[in-house]
């Protein structure tokens, strides 16, 4: 098989929840576990960082392995979803995964995988451990796909976890309460291995406290620490004014992005305190500076291959995307919409199906004409069913069947000093980087 073919007979052949939804989320390690004995065990290799968490779990591994990478080390990075190519959910300094190498892993271990029937993300999560010890990795930042507790890639014993928050999401699968899916996030927390827990309430804060009590872990809450003194928009992103690490300009600019900045150094604290921001990856046998950290965090777009982060894709009119696609990341997204000084507002959107499509709307500005469509997922929401609702709610906008055609016609309608916002779902920012820019 052609590379093309090889990703299609993922796509296809196997349960993916991205296209699926329920039907294709598998609960439980026993398909993980059994890839990786079949594997021999291939993430014992090298260190691992866990990442979990409601939203900015992405922005944070990238953001790590930014720093990491700058330090020294070679740093394997695992995320998901892919937004233009499959290749980006596996990278080892920046750089995706080999396309032979995906299709070789695929014709050498078929015979041993189709009768297991593993899901898309299982595979793929396999496929991610063994290409990293066959690059000799030094560390893998590893992100959750869903939940923590049963998710495929907690198998792994992590020097280090970090959960950067709860919120009410994939609730048909994690709990009906912040509770219940603290629950399944603090499900990565290892006996006697640190953890960093970016934002709480009460009620999630017991949770952590009692998980981490019982496995005898190490817990920081980066919400009490205050990293970040102050942030400011700078010509250069953000600029924070920080405790340990000086003045940082961080590349990614969406409002949320400083509560996750305040968890990132409070986990790269942790990581100088273990020992591992100073091996012989660095000049000099001392901790590395800030210069390092300073460096990850302007430069983690190039170092890591990040898209759809308040992601700029045209200057005039200004054109952002942005993958925040629930209710949580939607509080800051519209907050970030408020303030955008324009003419006049055009946002192209659409959404999933196993969204709280109505707490969402809810929080869309009501001053834009909206561009209502849906990404090439089965999961999409019928674009004529987001303009019914939107009519009820006040929002004014008209239908698009696809994501170019509703881009297109924001594009053509906007005059050089309008704003041109594209999200509502990481798909929709998928479609529109890969057939529109």
């Amino acid at each position: 098989m052609t590379y093309q073919e090889t990703c299609e007979y993922l796509y296809n052949q196997l349960p993916m929840f991205e296209k699926q939804g329920a039907g294709g989320y598998k609960e439980g390690l026993e398909n993980s576990h059994a890839l990786d004995e079949h594997l021999r065990h291939p993430h014992k290799k090298y260190l691992t960082i866990h990442v979990a968490g409601t939203n900015g779990k992405g922005s944070c591994a990238h953001t790590l392995s930014a720093v990491l990478q700058m330090c020294g080390y070679k740093v394997g990075l695992y995320t998901s979803p892919h937004l233009v190519d499959f290749s980006e959910r596996i990278r080892v300094n920046g750089q995706p995964i080999n396309e032979e190498y995906v299709v070789e892993f695929v014709e050498k271990h078929k015979s041993f995988f189709e009768p297991l029937k593993p899901s898309f993300f299982e595979l793929t999560t396999a496929m991610a451990f063994e290409y990293f010890a066959d690059m000799n990795v030094d560390i893998a930042v590893i992100e959750v796909g869903l939940g923590g507790r049963l998710d495929c890639t907690n198998i792994i014993t992590p020097i280090l976890s970090v959960i950067t928050n709860i919120g009410m999401d994939h609730t048909q699968f994690l709990g009906n309460s912040l509770e219940q899916i603290a629950m399944e996030k603090a499900g990565i927390i290892k006996k006697n291995t640190p953890v960093v827990i970016g934002e709480t309430t009460p009620e999630t804060r017991m949770v952590f406290e009692a998980i981490a009590t019982e496995n005898h872990s190490p817990i920081v809450f980066a919400e009490d620490q205050k990293q970040v003194i102050s942030a400011s928009f700078g010509p250069k992103g953000i600029e924070y004014y920080t405790k340990s690490f000086g003045v940082i300009n961080g590349e990614l600019n969406g409002l949320y992005q400083e509560h996750n900045t305040n968890t990132i150094l409070c986990a790269l604290q942790q990581l100088e305190s273990l020992g591992y921001m100073h091996p012989v990856k660095c000049q000099a046998n001392t901790p590395c500076q800030n210069r390092e950290v300073q460096k990850g965090f302007a430069h983690v777009c190039s170092l890591t291959g990040l898209k759809g982060r308040w992601q700029k894709v045209n200057e005039a009119p200004l054109t952002i995307c942005d993958t925040g696609h629930n209710v949580p990341g939607w509080k800051y997204l519209s907050e970030q919409l408020k303030s955008v000084k324009c003419d006049k507002m055009h946002i192209v959107f659409g959404m999933v199906d196993d969204k709280d499509i109505h707490g969402v709307m809810e929080l869309l500005p009501k001053n834009a004409t909206y561009y209502f469509t849906k990404a090439n997922n089965k999961r999409a929401i019928s674009e004529n069913v987001l303009k019914l609702y939107a009519q009820g709610i006040g929002l004014e906008g008209e239908s698009y069947p696809d994501v170019k055609s509703a881009y297109d016609a924001a594009k053509a309608a906007a005059d050089n000093n309008d704003f041109v916002f594209v999200g509502g779902s990481s798909y929709v920012v998928a479609d529109l980087l890969k057939n529109c820019i």
